[in-house]
């Protein structure tokens, strides 16, 4: 048995059973009405699976910000606990990076779909391999796991101990002071700014708007693509 994460003031954690989803279990208790900041985790030594469950008092469209809060609080985490040589980054709109590969996702649900509706509640929920699943030689050459980046000394309960306190720390700033200092920090991290991509569709990733949704340009047009696309609703 893992030692239990300690989680700060306002959020609680759940242990979930062996073989269980975190994420898919965060989101049946949320809609059986569960209290906001309980973080649902698995208890292993191989990977971080784990979600949290928020009450959003604002409608979808502010509320899917915290996402970004989520994925601020995995990055600083990270910058806390691993080497220092380590750079993180994000691929919108929910995909992690650590040395240029994929390691890792940032997951959401919520119970509604119209950016207009207050959703009852969201659940973002994050996964993160520390051991990579025995593939043959480069058939994932773009995909890493945190102990072949050197992060060694990492455990999943100190990361998740660790996600779970800069997360709580970024939505109070979230909360007090809008989304400008949540984009700041976010921007920067995102290493496929200004960049033509492939996912989630092709294009120039231009930037984010106020409200958040990517803006993206495909030759003289620009169009929005907002994180509610791309949550899991129920």
């Amino acid at each position: 048995m893992i030692e239990s994460p300690l989680f700060p003031p306002l959020l609680t954690g759940e242990v979930v059973p062996p073989h269980t989803d975190p994420f898919n279990k965060a989101v049946s208790r949320a809609i059986a009405g569960i209290d906001s900041g309980t973080i649902f985790y698995s208890d292993t030594s191989e990977n971080l699976h784990a979600a949290l469950v928020l009450a959003p008092e604002t409608t979808l469209e502010e509320a899917i910000l915290a996402v970004y809060v989520a994925q601020i609080g995995l990055a600083e985490s990270l910058g806390a606990l691993a080497p220092p040589e380590v750079p993180v980054h994000f691929q919108w709109p929910d995909r992690i990076k650590v040395n240029g590969a994929l390691c890792g996702e940032v997951r959401f649900a919520t119970d509604a779909s119209d950016p207009k509706a207050h959703p009852s509640w969201l659940v973002i929920g994050i996964d993160v391999p520390f051991q990579q699943v025995p593939n043959e030689p480069g058939e994932k050459p773009n995909q890493t796991c945190l102990i072949e980046e050197g992060c060694v000394d990492i455990t999943p309960m100190a990361l998740l101990e660790s996600w779970s306190k800069h997360t709580l720390l970024w939505l109070t700033y979230f909360l007090d002071s809008g989304f400008e200092r949540v984009h700041n920090d976010w921007r920067p991290r995102c290493d496929t700014l200004g960049k033509v991509i492939d996912y989630p569709k092709p294009g120039t990733f231009v930037g984010l708007d106020d409200k958040g949704r990517m803006l993206l340009r495909q030759g003289a047009m620009t169009e929005t693509l907002s994180l509610i696309t791309f949550a899991e609703h129920v």
